[in-house]
């Protein structure tokens, strides 16, 4: 299966039409439909259900729209891995982040690292734990910063500095707005919003056995959109303190005061670019000289 072909059958499921795809690719119409129909038999799959006007993905189809996309990015991240690789350190650095304070650290660390290497970009992208790790073992993230603790058996990691405070979210005319702490039986009949229908880690032990008699309202996995809810009406969201406001919503922390950690995790036994390999070791030697009494 080559990339090329690849390329022409996203481009036919973009355009959803032969004749439209040959011209924006610069071949000839009867060429890229034996492309096709090749594709087709070495797959043993059907990727398309043609009419006169359209052309529509069949599963197999989207199947295969998903994994091309996923490998001619993964391409083309390892083309420009390779550029540049003689002479100045240059390339993309993939890098995961969940919603966390110590983003910012990280943040920092990138400023400086390129203030040294300026051809370095980086790309971020947003999402949980799973979403991260998931990418990372597809080869589409270099790093991720994730929440202890972290599977050792997998992946070498660097703990960052910040501690991720724990609290709710709530409306400034809630029952629990001006409080200047949370204890567990406080959140009793609160409807709640949550990362998670599951609470555990260090949330499960502050709970002290209350989790089945807690109200989880909804589950998300961004803090604005859970923020929102609350904004609306919708009880509080238990979350970590982030470094933004919202108007009508106050942060109150837990107690007894909950805090967890996170880390910059990569995958063991991994061959990165030489980009990469350089921000693993500066961004680990940023983090493992700041003092303990400092963390």
């Amino acid at each position: 299966m080559e990339l090329r072909v690849l390329n022409y059958f996203l481009a036919i499921a973009r355009e959803e039409n032969i004749t439209k795809a040959a011209q924006m690719l610069h071949v000839s119409q009867p060429a890229l439909s034996r492309q096709m129909m090749q594709l087709e038999e070495e797959l043993g799959v059907k990727l398309f259900l043609r009419s006169n006007r359209n052309i529509v993905l069949t599963e197999d189809g989207l199947l295969l729209k998903r994994r091309a996309q996923e490998l001619l990015s993964l391409a083309e991240k390892t083309r420009r891995d390779f550029l540049h690789k003689e002479t100045e350190l240059a390339g993309e650095i993939m890098i995961g982040s969940g919603e966390f304070r110590s983003t910012s650290e990280l943040a920092g660390i990138m400023v400086e690292f390129r203030k040294k290497h300026p051809l370095v970009q980086f790309r971020i992208y947003s999402g949980n734990a799973d979403n991260i790790q998931d990418y990372i073992e597809r080869g589409h993230l270099d790093l991720g910063v994730m929440g202890e603790p972290v599977d050792i058996r997998k992946y070498d990691f660097v703990s960052m500095r910040m501690k991720e405070e724990w609290g709710v979210l709530v409306r400034k005319d809630s029952p629990l707005a001006g409080r200047e702490s949370i204890r567990a039986e406080d959140l009793l009949d609160i409807p709640l919003v949550t990362a998670s229908r599951d609470i555990g880690g260090e949330l499960a032990g502050w709970l002290g056995g209350l989790n089945d008699r807690l109200e989880i309202a909804a589950v998300g996995n961004l803090l604005y959109n859970e923020a929102m809810l609350v904004e609306s009406g919708m009880g509080a969201v238990l979350c970590i303190r982030l470094n933004c406001t919202y108007d009508n919503l106050q942060f109150i922390p837990l107690f007894p005061v909950v805090e967890s950690r996170t880390a910059l995790v990569w995958k063991k036994d991994s061959v990165f670019s030489p980009a990469t390999a350089a921000f693993i070791e500066f961004a680990s030697q940023c983090l493992r000289a700041i003092p303990e009494n400092k963390r």
